[in-house]
């Protein structure tokens, strides 16, 4: 399958840098084939383990913004719910994702596949679910990014984490992409970017390549 033309599309995140180590190179594609891409991330990421410090959120914040701009992002928006609570949430998120799309009319959305979010972190889940509710109630189409089983299945010998991983037949959109503004965005999140982690593994297991499934309630109802 080919990339449909989407003039506007709405990215909705968990946390800040999901959208650079996860839909980075989906997010630059996207742009480079004329879609003005706007992010929706729905917590400060406040709560990792990584790159602790009293100000995490507003370091995070920041980071946000840069990278976002080094992938040439149209706008960002940061919400501040509980990292690691939005699955107490949904109707909330809901309502979030539906004022976002008010303002950026979005003609698709871009989330997380919802099946355990790719990572199997439940705020990952309830992003991508609350996405997935206002474009079906909006008749709108979402891409969903998943990873293939060849990747999840390299990323649990060698590190012993479970990702959700599909067969190659169930992600149809295959992106040959260029990860240079991705890296470039990644670096930015300099508290998380930790060397030798599965994030940039996972980035080398995919090559130039990113998969995706397409949910459009308008062909389901045809």
């Amino acid at each position: 399958m080919q990339l449909p033309p989407l003039p506007h599309v709405l990215a909705v995140v968990a946390h800040p840098d999901d959208e650079s180590f996860g839909l980075g190179a989906v997010i630059s594609t996207l742009i480079d084939a004329g879609s003005q891409v706007s992010v929706l991330c729905l917590t400060s990421g406040e709560a990792s383990t990584l790159g602790a410090h009293p100000d995490l959120a507003r370091i995070r914040a920041l980071e946000l913004e840069t990278a976002a701009a080094a992938l040439g992002c149209h706008n960002t928006t940061l919400l501040a719910h509980p990292d690691g609570g939005l699955s107490q949430y949904p109707e909330l998120l809901v309502r979030d994702v539906e004022l976002a799309a008010d303002t950026v009319q979005p003609d698709a959305f871009l989330v997380f596949s919802p099946e355990g979010g790719v990572t199997g972190h439940p705020d990952h889940e309830a992003a991508s679910r609350a996405a997935l509710a206002v474009a079906a109630e909006r008749g709108l189409p979402t891409l969903e990014w998943a990873l293939p089983l060849h990747v999840t299945d390299a990323l649990a010998e060698e590190y012993g984490v479970a990702f959700t991983g599909y067969r190659e037949s169930e992600l149809p959109i295959v992106l040959e992409v260029d990860r240079t503004r991705q890296l470039a965005a990644a670096a930015e999140h300099a508290s998380q970017a930790v060397p030798g982690s599965l994030l940039w593994r996972r980035l080398e297991l995919l090559g130039n390549h990113e998969y995706l499934r397409l949910t459009d309630p308008t062909q389901e109802n045809s």
